[in-house]
């Protein structure tokens, strides 16, 4: 796959940019291997740097990482962008006494909530965010409690905080008639929690204003100290839809960090597995958008095929979810040429049924009713916000991380194409899940016909460093940031995951809309809960 070379050209010349625009004052380390640029700020630059990088090289927002040192905080903040663009990381190292930096929210929405989760994690306090407080860590934290700094003792239990009896929710509408609904945070048929306060007036909604969070696990915080093995279990577990997107962004990391690669078959198998994911996953999206328009028996039909993938996947790896498939290295089992072909043929039995289903509801005018013209997204604002995946696609930006950075077996002569629609409604994400879903049957019939014989695993031997692992999971890019100490131990692990960032623009597509709207808009979206609570 042929990179652009106008993207080339920009990524070559950021030295001289960053010289010419910040004399001395910001520091640049490139690496045209791995074509990744190394930008060293200071705070009094660092909100001109991410503009620039963000606005007029129009580069995605991936991260922020936090890591504490013996007498420092390193704030990295990365960025990619389109193939060839490569990644661009910005650091900027403060004392442990300074906790004060400045927001590059308003210049780069899509570091709004992850601003805010660093605020109630490390402490550090974003000068100019216009709302801090009150995100990850509810009411019961006490304040100054910062659970992933150092000194925090992940063992003892802390002081909850009483509830203070004369708190309101926030309300922004002023109007006569306005009126507060609240959806959730419990649910009669539904496992995760998530509270949604609609701000209505008659059957409008007006603003729509999320709380997540209420199942925190601190997956980053069990981390630290831990093995690479103890992590891959829980990388593969805080969100078990999709497991193997999770531990592949993980393995990759690690194996980048030691200087291994995966053997090709494994590769090449990492894509089959990772197409079965998201093929199932997108079948259960397509369930839940026809469960939520009321249509019963399409939406039975989609769960059968939902059924039928889940059964052969366990038939085959053991796991219907895939657990235990990846492993550092490669994969913990062969699949042979012929299971391969037997999943690839399975597979295309269920998108023929897939395909029925798409055509009936093509031609279903109330379900259509319910989907077009609704739950709109921009393609400004897919991109302010910093969307990723199905959403964004379905509002024109057609990024997508198995293009921009080819891993496991994409790079090696794999065909595919990026589905993207131009609307941003209910009905283009729909459209969306059903070309991608037929993609990835393509993509696993490619590789059934086209392994290399070989191992499907090597040894590692695991060194101090560390290393970003990217994925295009399901829902969209998934990032893993891992640092590994001296003795192989996880120092720091970080994640990002689709389903944070793309919440976060939830709220574009809910308001201006009827209230009854609202449980079809978000399974258009559908998005992952515990992919957040991490």
């Amino acid at each position: 796959m042929g990179l652009p070379l106008n993207n080339i050209v920009k990524f070559i010349e950021i030295p001289d940019e960053v010289d010419s625009r910040w004399q001395g004052r910001v520091r640049v380390n490139l690496d045209t291997v791995g074509l990744c640029a190394y930008l060293e700020s200071d705070t009094a630059c660092l909100q001109d740097v991410c503009e620039w990088l963000f606005s007029e090289l129009e580069l995605s927002f991936a991260t922020i990482v936090v890591e504490e040192n013996a007498s420092s905080l390193q704030l990295t903040y990365i960025f990619y962008g389109e193939p060839g663009a490569g990644q661009v990381n910005v650091l900027v190292n403060l004392p442990l006494s300074q906790t004060i930096v400045p927001s590059i929210s308003h210049h780069v929405h899509a570091a709004d909530w992850q601003e805010r989760e660093a605020e109630d994690l490390f402490g550090l306090v974003f000068e100019g965010h216009p709302r801090l407080g009150d995100f990850v860590l509810h009411e019961e934290w006490p304040e100054g409690v910062n659970p992933m700094r150092k000194s925090f003792n992940a063992a003892m239990p802390y002081p909850n905080r009483e509830p203070d009896p004369d708190w309101r929710p926030m309300a922004l509408v002023e109007s006569q008639g306005a009126f507060m609904m609240p959806v959730g945070p419990v649910y009669s048929d539904y496992a995760e929690s998530a509270h949604f306060l609609l701000e209505t007036v008659g059957e409008d909604v007006i603003r729509t204003i999320l709380r997540f969070f209420y199942k925190y696990r601190g997956i980053e915080k069990i981390s630290e100290g831990k093995t690479v093995d103890d992590v891959l279990l829980i990388a593969e577990r805080f969100s078990g839809t999709c497991a193997f997107a999770h531990s592949l962004a993980f393995c990759q990391a690690v194996e980048e960090i030691c200087g291994v690669e995966a053997p090709e078959r494994a590769k090449a198998l990492r894509a089959l597995l990772a197409e079965l994911e998201r093929f199932r996953h997108h079948v259960t999206a397509i369930a839940g958008i026809c469960a939520s328009t009321g249509l019963a028996v399409a939406a039975s039909q989609a769960q059968i095929s939902e059924e039928k993938l889940l059964r052969l996947t366990c038939r085959f790896t053991g796991h219907r979810y895939l657990f235990g498939a990846n492993t550092i290295g490669g994969l913990s089992f062969d699949l042979t040429d012929e299971e391969c072909g037997k999943i690839s043929t399975a597979a295309w039995d269920i998108t023929d049924k897939l395909k029925e289903l798409k055509e009936m509801l093509m031609f279903t005018s109330s379900f259509l009713d319910r989907l077009e013209q609704v739950g709109m997204v921009s393609a400004d604002n897919a991109v302010s916000y910093g969307l990723v995946g199905p959403v964004a696609r379905a509002s024109g930006l057609s990024r997508d991380l198995r293009e921009i950075w080819p891993y496991a077996g994409y790079g090696n002569g794999l065909r595919f194409h990026v589905p993207r629609e131009q609307e941003g409604d209910g009905y283009a994400r729909l459209r969306v899940l059903f070309a991608e879903a037929e993609q990835s049957v393509n993509l696993i019939s490619q590789v059934a016909s086209s392994l290399s014989s070989g191992p499907v695993n090597v040894d590692i031997d695991l060194k101090p460093g560390y290393a970003l692992g990217r994925v295009e999971a399901p829902l969209g890019a998934a990032f893993h940031w891992v640092r590994l100490g001296e003795n192989g131990e996880v120092l720091r692990y970080r994640v990002m995951t689709p389903s944070f960032v793309n919440w976060h623009g939830f709220h574009l597509a809910a308001e201006n809309f009827a209230f009854q709207d609202f449980p079809i808009i978000m399974a258009t979206f559908g998005l992952c809960i515990a992919e957040s609570d991490r």
